[in-house]
C-alpha cells in the first residue's frame, strides 16, 4: 500500500510522463461544445479514454442523440470496441452520458512495469476518437 502522498506523487509521475513520451495538444476539454469533453482515466484497476457528456439534461440528450446516430462509422471507421453508456455515474454518484474504451488488462497506475502499455493506448485511441470528432464535429455541434 502507499501512503496518499506517495499515490499521489506517483499519479504525478506518470502524467509527466506520459506527457514527455507523447507531447502533443490534447483536445480533452477544448471541444468548444458545451459539456463535452475527452478524458484519459488510470487509476489503481483500470484505464480508459473516454468522451463525456455533463451538461444539463437538454443539452446531454441533444448532443447523444446525435452521437448514437454517429454510432456506426464510430464503430466501423475508428474505434470498434467503444462502448455507449447513456445513464453513466461516476464514483461520486454524479450521472453522466459516456462513451469509452477501456484497456483489457490488468494494469495499476501504481505499478509502473504497465505505464507503457496504458502509455500507448491512450496515444493510439484517443487519437482516433479525436480524428472522428474533428471529422464529425458540424454534426455533433449543430
Amino acid at each position: 500500500m502507499f501512503s496518499k502522498e506517495e499515490s499521489r506523487q506517483i499519479r504525478q509521475e506518470f502524467w509527466t510522463s506520459f506527457g514527455k513520451s507523447f507531447p502533443r495538444k490534447w483536445l480533452l476539454y477544448n471541444t468548444k461544445i458545451k459539456g463535452l469533453s475527452f478524458k484519459f482515466h488510470f487509476d489503481t484497476k483500470s484505464a480508459l479514454v473516454a468522451l463525456d457528456l455533463e451538461d444539463d439534461l437538454e443539452n446531454r440528450i441533444n448532443c447523444w442523440e446525435k452521437l448514437v446516430a454517429l454510432k456506426g462509422i464510430l464503430q466501423g471507421e475508428y474505434l470498434p470496441e467503444v462502448i455507449y453508456e447513456e445513464a453513466y455515474f461516476l464514483e461520486n454518484g454524479k450521472e453522466i452520458s459516456r462513451i469509452y474504451l477501456p484497456l483489457h488488462q490488468k494494469v495499476s497506475i501504481h505499478n509502473k512495469n504497465t505505464w507503457q502499455d496504458v502509455m500507448i493506448f491512450f496515444n493510439d485511441n484517443m487519437s482516433l476518437f479525436e480524428a472522428f470528432f474533428e471529422e464529425y464535429n458540424d454534426i455533433i455541434r449543430s
